[in-house]
């Protein structure tokens, strides 16, 4: 029940009644028109902007519409008041009964309150990590696939048909210096001093156990190899040997893909993919052969000062047209990627959301072209920028590790903090601002913890039954029971936020879904188990709001209604998070 949607569609009646009495004009556009929360919550429960938005395109004055519309809204049972504030804006107190029947529908559809509202088969992809495999996950990356993870959850959560794709960056010189990397390896695992690890190569430990590896499957054979025999075999290994790491450290996160794409596989097999998306767009003269202007300010290391082979790039919204071929003959990067998002067109996704490090931004208007371009105009791209994590210890900046010798691994702030902190205080920021995370913070037990606040609401909500059962013995608080009680006994402030906050959620998830901004989520959740703290501390002073009360079992029944359904929407956001909701915190 999504009480915001249902007044909206109140609105539009009755401006569709203004327009049959002839005091509006036909055909305006009312997607501007909106029903939120007010700003101030004296004000009511709801607020509509729809005079303000529609007066300018009516030809008549706000005030004058607000007049109108509010004329027609007084005549609905369900509105106590409605007020005209400032120049136009109209803010409506609802019957308590209307907030009693959200509780109510909350009740009954437990943790299924909120989910679906999607149409049907609406597919989305979702790729994120998309780490190079040349070593462990750092906690930048952490933070793009925590968010990814609860975007593909949340999209999930509405109902969308999600795929969640990792793309593995197996083609390319870093594959090879990793390759090189872990030869060096190899033969320090066969007995051999390699000394300090060469300048280009990669230096941490995590290589050790692939050169072990290496060495118990070839033995000394390899040695005997030159460089262009042994370097594909042991790339490969090594590549392999580095993904069961990410994998391993990623379900640390509880974080697992559905798809992990190769880019080698792009150009290996029967059809080379890259080819094929070059050949298509040049039959639509989407290709041409030219020079590029220098690029301004910054240096390009696509540009050179030659003919080259370019993509059309200009055509769908990008600065300048892009570089498919370097001077050697070989693809750019951007080719590949073209190449890419094509095969997620051709499996069925006109919808696709990538999830970069902020490093890339400069990338974004390419790709979009890009997949305007091979999509026809049918595909859509999103893509989320994650900004850096500042890494803190009691405020001080932590920044080397044992395991990787130059970054903090992401594995090792799971394993010092746990999943659920790492993941909720990557989610207390929005993905496109910076974050500092600080390790001794998010162990604390405290109300400046918002993993530990939000979580020890749920916990507290399970206590409460607990309690019930124990002093009433016998008695049916099961949700069926609760849905039946006798609502209009909530009628304290701190009451009442708790039943507007749940009214809230629905409309939350699907702001939160359509902006991809699952960040929303947790914002929302540590509001309402504020909120839930609140009515819990003011029962301490105030007996009659305890939500036990064994000489009351109405007054009783009520507020579990109250508590069943905070604990629902608890649980509810936590798992789109991918966060835990425990019954008990010790």
């Amino acid at each position: 029940m999504n009480l915001f949607a249902l007044f909206e569609a109140r609105v539009a009646e009755a401006l569709a009644r203004l327009v049959e009495a002839g005091a509006l004009p036909a055909g305006l556009d009312h997607a501007r028109a909106v029903v939120e929360p007010p700003r101030d919550p004296a004000h009511g429960d709801l607020a509509t902007n729809a005079a303000m938005v529609l007066a300018k395109d009516a030809g008549t004055k706000p005030r004058d519409l607000a007049e109108a519309i509010a004329a027609d809204l007084r005549g609905d049972p369900r509105i106590e008041a409605v007020e005209i504030a400032g120049p136009g804006f109209i803010n409506l107190r609802l019957a308590p009964s209307v907030l009693h029947d959200v509780l109510r529908a909350a009740v009954r559809a437990g943790t299924g309150y909120a989910r679906g509202g999607a149409p049907e088969g609406a597919k989305v992809n979702v790729e994120y990590v998309s780490a190079n495999p040349t070593g462990p996950l750092h906690v930048g990356h952490g933070r793009g696939a925590v968010f990814g993870d609860a975007l593909a959850n949340l999209l999930a959560f509405v109902g969308r048909d999600v795929t969640r794709e990792y793309y593995i960056n197996d083609a390319g010189a870093q594959v090879d210096v990793l390759a090189r990397s872990a030869y060096l390896r190899y033969r320090e695992a066969l007995g051999e001093d390699i000394g300090t690890i060469p300048e280009g190569l990669y230096p941490g430990d995590y290589l050790v156990p692939v050169g072990q590896a290496l060495a118990e499957i070839h033995g000394p054979g390899l040695l005997e190899q030159d460089e262009e025999t042994w370097l594909p075999v042991v790339r490969d290994t090594a590549i392999d040997q580095m993904m069961a790491m990410i994998r391993a450290d990623l379900a640390a996160l509880d974080i697992r893909h559905d798809v992990f794409f190769s880019e080698r596989a792009l150009s290996v097999g029967d059809v080379d993919e890259i080819d094929s998306a070059i050949a298509d767009l040049r039959a639509r003269d989407l290709i041409y052969e030219g020079r590029l202007e220098p690029p301004k300010g910054a240096k390009d290391e696509e540009w050179e000062d030659r003919e080259q082979t370019l993509f059309r790039a200009t055509r769908f919204g990008d600065d300048t047209d892009r570089a498919l071929l370097k001077s050697d003959g070989s693809y750019t990067y951007f080719a590949a990627d073209i190449a890419y998002h094509r095969s997620k067109y051709l499996r069925g996704f006109k919808e696709m959301i990538d999830v970069w490090g902020a490093d890339h931004g400069g990338y974004v208007k390419r790709m979009k072209a890009a997949v305007a371009a091979v999509t026809g105009g049918e595909g859509a791209l999103d893509v989320k920028l994650c900004q850096l994590v500042k890494l803190l210890r009691a405020g001080e900046p932590v920044k080397m590790s044992k395991r990787s010798g130059d970054f903090v691994t992401l594995r090792e702030v799971v394993d010092e903090v746990g999943r659920d902190a790492v993941r909720f205080m990557m989610l207390m920021r929005k993905n496109d601002a910076s974050l500092d995370f600080d390790l001794a913070k998010v162990v604390e037990q405290s109300k400046d913890n918002p993993v530990f606040y939000v979580q020890y609401a749920h916990a507290r909500c399970a206590s409460i039954f607990r309690q019930a059962a124990e002093q009433m013995p016998g008695v049916d608080f099961g949700p069926q029971a609760l849905a039946g009680a006798d609502l209009a006994l909530l009628s304290d402030e701190a009451e009442l936020d708790l039943l507007r906050r749940i009214a809230l959620f629905p409309r939350t998830i699907e702001q939160a879904a359509t902006a991809h901004e699952p960040h929303r989520v947790a914002f929302y959740l540590y509001d309402l188990a504020a909120a839930l703290h609140q009515l819990w501390s003011k029962g301490k002073d105030l007996p009659q709001l305890r939500f036990v009360n064994q000489a009351d079992r109405k007054s009783t029944e009520a507020r579990l209604a109250l508590a069943h359904a905070v604990r629902c929407v608890i649980a509810s956001g936590l798992s789109i998070l991918g966060v835990a909701a425990p019954d008990e915190m010790r």
